[in-house]
């Protein structure tokens, strides 16, 4: 029997998690199904970005580097990070972009694999990393980046000539989750390093690095953790690679002595040797806010609650007849549901247009994210119904839809 609006208020009032949804300033009148690609604004952040704007910055000018801890906030965000991606202190660093530190990364994994000659990448993984490793690898005479066609693909290519593989632990397009301790464990017996991009399973379900013998990591902070757009990335450096990477990018603030200002680099101890230049604290002070809220936060409710929520979802659209392409196993799905359709970005913005907000990836795709902290489970119900509604009335063939702006 098809789930009723009614069974969903009941999961809602049971729902461990509903209090957090206060913690979100969300707009009136809109169902936000896109935490996936932004996820939506804390009420402490305004407060914490104000402060550090008119008392540190305005107030406290320079001197708040030392008095307010500007300098030492790459690492302590970098520690606040670390629980929720399975990590034992002093691995974690939040700075630059996703793309830059998987740069810096790659760079530091061919380094420690001399005479390697093949990074291994998933073709359809989110484009930044496959550029990134393209131009990385032009930077290393004779190594060249091979894509692979699936992860599934894997074993096929794993040999010893690789010296890095880079995979998307969440697949952007299709919400897969990939094995991370399985996949680690088959590249390490290759004598080859693990590079995950987790961006799209930090915050959604609990990530363990440290379990899984990962070697390098990168994430972004402003999907599911709620940082804002274009918020500061982390970095992860297990402690047993520390002291053997050199990564390509060194900037002043990973030298041993930044302000002694000397002409030569030394790279300091520790994983801020991954840092490059100055953090951008604007960006910090908002990643702050958003972690007071996921202090409050059990991960394993994070992932119960996402995968009933996709589950809710996907049993309720089915009757739409829309192919899926998300896995219907649990354990293979991360915290959204992809569906295609030929017209799938005039079908998305008549949706939005009815304030259910979710988001396009070409050729087909409708991908719709799950966020435990503050969606519902009568929000899942009531955005399948506005989409049946959408489809029905055919709406979405309204020329006004399927003008493409800038972003998708």
């Amino acid at each position: 029997m098809t789930p009723t609006r009614t069974a969903c208020e009941a999961l809602d009032a049971a729902d461990p998690l509903a209090g957090l949804r206060a913690e979100f300033a969300l707009p009136a009148g809109v169902l936000y199904l896109d935490g996936n690609s932004l996820g939506a604004l804390p009420r402490g952040t305004s407060e914490r970005v104000r402060r550090m704007v008119e008392q540190e910055w305005g107030d406290g000018l320079i001197r708040s580097w030392n008095d307010a801890g500007w300098y030492e906030l790459p690492q302590g965000l970098g520690e606040r990070l670390s629980p929720l991606l399975g990590a034992a202190p002093g691995q974690v660093v939040v700075c630059d972009s996703t793309s830059v530190n998987l740069f810096k990364v790659l760079g530091a994994a061919l380094r420690m694999r001399p005479g390697r000659r093949t990074v291994l990448a998933e073709r359809s993984a989110f484009p930044t990393d496959l550029y990134i490793a393209e131009g990385v690898t032009s930077l290393f005479e004779g190594v060249e980046p091979v894509l692979l066609p699936t992860a599934a693909d894997l074993d096929r290519l794993l040999d010893a000539e690789v010296a890095a593989v880079v995979l998307s632990h969440v697949d952007y397009r299709t919400g897969e989750l990939l094995d991370m301790a399985a996949i680690t464990e088959r590249v390490h017996r290759a004598g080859a390093l693990m590079i995950w991009d987790v961006c799209h399973s930090a915050g959604a379900l609990p990530v363990e690095f440290d379990r899984c013998q990962v070697d390098f990591a990168v994430g972004c902070t402003y999907k599911y953790l709620n940082g804002g757009p274009g918020a500061p990335a982390f970095l992860y450096a297990a402690e047993r690679h520390q002291a053997d990477a050199r990564q390509p990018l060194s900037g002043w603030f990973g030298h041993a002595r930044p302000f002694a200002f000397e002409p030569g680099y030394a790279p300091t101890e520790g994983v801020r040797r991954f840092l490059t230049g100055t953090p951008p604290l604007l960006g910090m002070a908002a990643l702050e806010a958003s972690l007071d809220v996921w202090a409050k936060v059990d991960l394993h409710a994070v992932r119960a609650k996402s995968l009933a929520l996709s589950s809710l979802f996907l049993e309720l659209v089915e009757p739409l007849g829309l192919p899926t392409v998300t896995p219907r196993e649990e354990r293979r799905r991360g915290s959204q549901v992809s569906l295609r359709h030929p017209d799938g970005y005039a079908v998305m913005q008549a949706l939005i247009e009815r304030g259910v907000i979710g988001d396009f990836r070409a050729p087909d795709l409708l991908r719709f994210g799950f966020t435990p902290l503050y969606v519902s489970y009568t929000d899942v119900w009531d955005a399948a119904r506005q989409l049946a509604e959408v489809l029905d009335s055919g709406e979405w063939r309204q020329e006004r839809f399927s003008r493409q702006g800038a972003v998708t």
